[in-house]
């Protein structure tokens, strides 16, 4: 890309391509700025602010105006400028011609909380940066408000309950509404060095497809790996066909950033998102098991059914396969895990869970409900094939745990599940 060096005259817009409201300063400052900085923050709302009164388009500055408000020089201003480029703030366009070089400033939306904590990347460089006490009390502060409606009736009206319409067509509403822009990660890794690197006849011309390209470069970003250590990596997990195989990529990618930083990602620390969560008010023996799952994070989940012993590095293993490889919701993994343990004799078998996680994967499973649900309703046709199954089943499978019908051993256990995460 050529490189353009910014002048103090040199004149600039501001486009809105989206709407900006107040709320989304108080995001700016919550979630972006720990990430991007303050400068960044600041040069954001002034072109915010250049906008006067929420204009689509702003009237012409030069760069010396940013340079007097932000009191920093035209270095940094870009700096800051490609920060907020990066993370999907704004879009930069520009002209040149021998006198002074134009530039277009586009403004988009940042994230809402809720997508900001479901975002694989942003949500964790932000864990990182803030800490633990921090993101914990962000995810509080912007808790969704839940409310039950189990017991009213929906009498909203559809459009075409209340106007009628007309003998013409109904013509098209165009405006400006609010948009965000994709993130997308620039290639952090050199695909031209490791193709020349390795030798033809071990690595196939079709293994650096788009897929491929785009699962190192998310696994570079997320495991920080350079382009010289990912190509010592793909020469460990070439195929014999001289393909690439995925999995093993992501064990070594992983296994690298464990040797380094000693630890896993901190997805597989997080608990269900709050717009997937059940709505408050379900009481019941069920609800409560339900928030169980949606209020704890797949690793304390585990502890907690090994009595407070912490998982073993295998078992951390798999939950992370099943949070960042497959990309599972936790409340989802803990179904799957108390359902697992239940019918294998409190035994986590990584390929039987696999199996199981595969199949949940590819219904599209995001909340605990759908979870259990599904789990029932294969553990009905699985049953009718091998009867002598059936005993082996969560109890909170197939009847009312607030009735009579629950034994003795079976209230127990639902007792100190419960009571196990208080």
């Amino acid at each position: 890309m050529e490189i353009i060096t910014i002048l103090p005259a040199d004149l600039y817009v501001v486009c809105n391509r989206t709407i900006l409201q107040e709320f989304d300063k108080k995001i700016l400052l919550s979630f972006y700025e720990p990430i991007i900085g303050n400068l960044a923050i600041s040069l954001y709302l002034t072109l915010w602010n250049d906008l006067e009164q929420n204009k689509q388009i702003s009237r012409e500055f030069n760069h010396h105006h940013l340079m007097s408000i932000l009191q920093a020089n035209l270095k940094l201003i870009k700096e800051a400028r490609e920060a907020l480029e990066a993370i999907g703030l704004m879009k930069t366009f520009v002209k040149t011609n021998e006198t002074v070089n134009k530039y277009i400033y586009e403004l988009y939306s940042p994230l809402t909380p809720n997508e900001f904590f479901s975002h694989p990347i942003l949500n964790v460089v932000l864990y990182n940066n803030i800490g633990l006490k921090e993101y914990e009390y962000l995810q509080k502060q912007y808790e969704k408000i839940k409310y039950d409606t189990k017991d009213y009736l929906d009498i909203t009206k559809n459009l075409d309950d209340v106007f009628l319409s007309s003998d013409k067509n109904i013509s098209k509403v165009e405006g400006i509404g609010r948009e965000t822009k994709e993130i997308n990660s620039n290639e952090k890794i050199d695909f031209e060095l490791i193709a020349s690197s390795i030798p033809k006849d071990l690595l196939n011309e079709r293994a650096l497809n788009k897929k491929v390209k785009e699962l190192i470069n998310n696994l570079a970003f997320l495991y920080n790996i350079d382009s010289l250590k990912m190509m010592e990596i793909i020469r460990l997990v070439i195929n014999s066909y001289g393909m690439i195989d995925k999995n093993n990529l992501r064990l070594e990618c992983r296994k690298y950033y464990q040797f380094n930083y000693g630890a896993l990602p901190t997805l597989i620390y997080r608990s269900q998102p709050e717009y997937l969560k059940s709505p408050e008010g379900d009481n019941s023996m069920r609800g409560k098991i339900i928030k169980v799952f949606e209020n704890t994070n797949p690793v304390d989940f585990l502890r907690n059914k090994y009595h407070g012993v912490k998982p073993t590095d295998r078992d951390l293993k798999l939950i992370e396969k099943l949070v960042v490889d497959l990309e599972m919701y936790p409340a989802v993994v803990n179904v799957l895990l108390d359902y697992v343990l239940r019918k294998s004799n409190n035994r986590l078998t990584s390929s039987y869970v696999e199996t199981i996680a595969g199949q949940w994967k590819r219904a599209n499973l995001k909340t605990a409900v759908e979870a259990m649900e599904f789990a029932e309703k294969e553990h009905k046709k699985l049953i009718k094939k091998e009867p002598n199954k059936a005993k082996a089943e969560p109890v909170w499978f197939n009847k009312n745990i607030e009735s009579e019908e629950i034994n003795q051993k079976e209230q127990e256990e639902l007792e100190n599940l419960l009571k196990e995460f208080k």
